[in-house]
């Protein structure tokens, strides 16, 4: 659903992406994490044809951005990290001009808004000023903006910044909603949001990429052996003896309350056998001791 290949954005000196290659399959939902001035956004303006690349190619729904633009343009909704609103307008007549500028036809326009207020929560809110909303509805109209004209591709740009943590749940469930029934590209600095949203992410450092994948597969191209911590009712210095004598664990560090392994391999037989062994010591808990964010500090700071 989404190529990129080879895509560079230079400002000056500056190589804001340098090289980034990219796919996206239909129906996922990646997201693009990195620090800041790592090139998310640029990349993603990118992807949007609202900024041209230096080099490279990108592809959207099957349409090549550059020779066909109006096409590639057409299959995608757009969320920026600040929503271009006009707050003199109602919610109801901003998404009808959205509607109109997406080129939704006369005779579904209407239908096309009712069902983007339907899909955000807005509703309740269509006479309303949207000078007079709160962040979160503004948020959503942003949103619903982005795919008034049901769009293959949905590009979103830190989508819950300046959210309080209960209008970050709401705007995590909008877009939960929406997986499988468009392509999603988000960018996030937030790890959290990353494990509970995308399927897939992608780390960017100095404008490259340094990794894509599943938090498994993450793990396997980032850490030299997977770490699994183990919790026990049991003793822990027999345990961590008696798992220290498994072919697959290459180390045993004994902590106050659990014990870490280090795999030679994650494989599920591995697994398997660590958690039988640890299961005769009153097994409270098996998992990996390597989250999301050592991931990500492995991949921007391998020292």
């Amino acid at each position: 659903m989404i190529e990129v290949q080879d895509l560079v954005r230079r400002y000056g000196d500056l190589v804001a992406v340098d090289g980034l290659n990219l796919s996206v399959r239909r129906g996922e939902v990646m997201g693009l994490l990195g620090p800041n001035g790592a090139g998310k956004t640029t990349t993603l303006r990118i992807l949007c044809g609202c900024l041209g690349p230096s080099s490279g190619s990108v592809q959207i729904a099957g349409f090549d951005l550059a020779t066909e633009s109006r096409q590639a343009r057409a299959s995608l909704g757009y969320l920026p990290e600040q929503p271009p609103l006009y707050d003199d307008m109602s919610v109801a007549e901003f998404l009808d001009y959205a509607a109109r500028l997406r080129a939704v036809a006369r005779a579904e326009r209407a239908d096309a808004v009712e069902r983007a207020m339907e899909r955000t929560g807005l509703l309740e809110v269509r006479h309303r000023l949207i000078g007079q909303l709160s962040k979160g509805f503004r948020q959503r109209v942003g949103l619903a903006q982005a795919l008034v004209h049901r769009p293959a591709v949905l590009v979103l740009d830190e989508p819950t910044s300046g959210l309080d943590p209960a209008q970050m749940a709401s705007m995590r469930e909008l877009i939960a909603d929406l997986r499988g029934e468009s392509t999603i590209v988000l960018s996030t600095h937030l790890l959290s949001e990353a494990t509970s949203m995308c399927d897939r992410v992608t780390i960017l450092a100095g404008g490259r990429r340094v990794a894509t994948g599943t938090e498994e597969e993450l793990r396997a191209q980032l850490l030299d052996g997977q770490r699994v911590r183990i919790e026990i009712t049991g003793e822990l210095a027999a345990c961590s003896e008696a798992l220290g004598k498994l072919e697959a664990v290459r180390s045993v560090d004994l902590g106050d309350r659990a014990i870490t392994l280090t795999l030679t391999q994650g494989t599920p037989d591995t697994l398997a056998a660590v958690n039988s062994v640890a299961a005769a010591f009153g097994l409270v808990s098996s998992r990996p001791a390597d989250g999301l964010e050592e991931l990500f500090l492995r991949a921007v700071d391998p020292q």
